[in-house]
């Protein structure tokens, strides 16, 4: 199965959790990702993640994306498992404690803006 395939099958399963599907798009968050463009967007979760998230120790870790509705990255973090290393390790099999690789920076940056795309078409 290819990384699109796996991706799919995640969201899908992630969106039948009632804490990770309750996460969504509002139309303002819409208007903002169609404004900014999706390549745009797609360039603030890199600097998210790689800001955020990339580093092997985090001191607020399971603090360090907000919850409320302040940016589509953000909320996609959270509907993804993406929001902490905690749960990065839990859902996604990505060890704490390491810097994440350029290759697990594009993988979660594929799987946010694949759930971005999905929650635009909703």
């Amino acid at each position: 199965m290819d990384e699109r395939s796996k991706i799919d099958q995640m969201i899908e399963s992630l969106s039948k959790s009632k804490f990770r599907g309750s996460f969504h798009l509002n139309n303002k968050m819409k208007a903002y990702v169609k404004e900014k463009g999706i390549n745009k967007v797609e360039k603030h979760a890199y600097d998210f993640i790689n800001q955020r998230l990339k580093s092997s120790i985090i001191k607020n870790d399971g603090k360090q994306t907000p919850m409320k509705q302040v940016h589509p990255v953000f909320i996609a973090q959270h509907a993804c498992g993406f929001c902490c290393r905690s749960c990065l390790e839990r859902i996604h099999k990505i060890p704490k404690g390491k810097e994440l690789t350029e290759k697990e920076v594009d993988y979660i940056v594929s799987f946010i803006m694949k759930w971005i795309k999905i929650e635009l078409e909703r």
